[in-house]
């Protein structure tokens, strides 16, 4: 086996080789503009890992002819971005384009980010960044307003497929591999291109014909994409809640499988299903509230993993309740009053009168207790009433 991992050997060169994004490089589609055009534009590449955000961006400098510099906001700081725009400025002297690369732009902080804007704005350096983060967050405005920002998407399983069975081709071995092995292969990589083809190097240096069960020996178990900090988080969660909306069971469970797998906090869990009980059943099911609290207090005096029961219950029946948003929708109206009536006087006859003054004064005057009792005067002040 060669010593340079199979991944970056299969890394594609062009534009044609790319298997995925279609929806960036096809005829007519920015990427293919941009490289038809040999016209830089400042990029941030948004995606999950193993998608060709490295793998486009050096085809893009390759194919504008520009000199390619890679930096990883991991390690680099302030001082190698200023580096790197003295050297532009000796690129630019020469007549030579100048694509500066940058691997988790995220990581950089707004003063790294600032240090950007001068450069990119007065065509120095072209930027792409890569990012498997949301930009809307974590790259500062001044510095997206000056570049595009396209969304890689996880690659399908046919395209990592297609992957695997470019790799076996060029290292000789295709008939090394079964058909249900490569589809468990495409299977596990999870979009991740790189995935696959680490586990497909790994099996095939343990087993000569590789099946699932060496692939599952090579791979393990995949770490789920979810950040508990990041997007998939939300993502998710959103889903979550949306399916329990839908009262479609099969999905909820399926997103609350996912978030338990990935370690996520089964308290948040069970807050998100609280509120849920009140803002999306409320007076539909009046104790799906109960429930949800029971499933809170389970949740802290019984723990992972034996409060999966509890969880999945109190998924499945919110998600089999029915639905009503009258609470949240009464809310919502409530507070408006409130804010456009901060200050309204409260009515006398609602008001308690402990001494015989305010009595005289009409407080509480007229009020009864007694069921299904309506004073003639209502309950609200006049302003609000009118």
């Amino acid at each position: 086996m060669s010593r340079v991992p199979l991944a970056e050997e299969m890394r594609p060169k062009s534009l044609s080789d790319v298997i995925g994004q279609s929806h960036l490089l096809k005829d007519g589609e920015i990427l293919q503009q941009i490289v038809a055009k040999k016209e830089p534009v400042s990029l941030i590449l948004w995606g999950p890992p193993g998608t060709g955000k490295t793998t486009l961006a050096r085809i893009i400098a390759n194919e504008l002819k520009a000199e390619f510099v890679e930096l990883s906001a991991v390690t680099a700081g302030k001082k190698d971005v200023l580096a790197v725009v003295a050297h532009a400025q000796q690129n630019w002297n020469l007549k030579l384009r100048t694509i500066l690369f940058v691997d988790e732009i995220h990581r950089f902080n707004k003063a790294q980010q600032d240090a950007f804007l001068p450069h990119v704005e007065s065509g120095l350096i072209t930027l792409i960044g890569a990012t498997t983060e949301n930009p809307s967050f974590e790259i500062i405005t001044p510095l997206l307003s000056r570049t595009r920002v396209l969304v890689l998407k996880p690659l399908s399983k046919q395209e990592i497929i297609d992957v695997v069975k470019r790799a076996l081709k060029t290292i000789k071995r295709t008939k090394d591999i079964t058909p249900k092995a490569l589809e468990y292969l495409a299977e596990l990589s999870g979009g991740d291109a790189r995935v696959a083809l680490g586990n497909l190097e790994l099996a095939l240096s343990l087993d000569k014909k590789i099946t699932p069960e060496s692939v599952k020996v090579a791979a393990q178990k995949r770490v789920p994409g979810y950040d508990k900090k990041g997007d998939m988080h939300y993502d998710v969660i959103s889903a979550f809640i949306k399916s329990m909306r839908g009262s479609d069971v099969t999905a909820t469970l399926y997103y609350l499988s996912r978030m338990i797998d990935a370690g996520e906090d089964p308290k948040f869990i069970a807050r998100r299903m609280v509120i849920f009980a009140s803002e999306d059943i409320g007076l539909a099911g009046n104790g799906a509230l109960a429930l949800a609290v029971a499933t809170f207090q389970a949740v802290e005096r019984v723990g992972l993993p034996e409060v999966s029961y509890n969880l999945y219950h109190c998924a499945t029946a919110l998600a089999r309740s029915p639905k009503s948003r009258e609470t949240t929708d009464l809310m919502y109206e409530a507070k408006e009053l409130a804010k456009r009536y901060p200050d309204s006087t409260v009515p006398l006859h609602l008001r308690n009168a402990p001494t015989k003054l305010m009595k005289d004064l009409g407080y509480n005057q007229g009020y009864e207790w007694k069921a299904g009792y309506r004073h003639t005067k209502g309950f609200l002040p006049d302003e609000i009433k009118t």
